[in-house]
């Protein structure tokens, strides 16, 4: 699930990206084009609700996205507004902001 909120910040929409907590996988990241497709740049944190989530300030604009465990596992969420081939010939989701 993605939420987005206006931020005060000219220009910046808060993007909070939103899975279920799935205790299997200890540890899950969103990686995409805002954070240089770094793998453990922006971990997603278990929260009460049994979800995890992780915000990032974006500027207006297409992003790149898929999610990523601890154990090599890449995952897309299925609320993306689009989703596009990627180089690896599997899909990225796409969030627009």
């Amino acid at each position: 699930m993605l939420k987005r909120e206006i931020l005060k910040k000219e220009g910046q929409v808060k993007v909070t990206f939103v899975i279920p907590h799935n205790p299997e996988q200890p540890r899950v990241w969103v990686v995409g084009d805002f954070n240089g497709w770094d793998p453990t740049a922006t971990p997603l944190v278990k929260r009460a609700n049994n979800t995890r989530s992780a915000s990032v300030a974006l500027k207006p604009g297409r992003y790149a996205f898929r999610y990523y465990t601890a154990d090599g596992e890449w995952f897309n969420d299925a609320d993306a507004d689009a989703f596009e081939v990627n180089e690896h010939g599997t899909h990225n989701a796409i969030v627009v902001v």
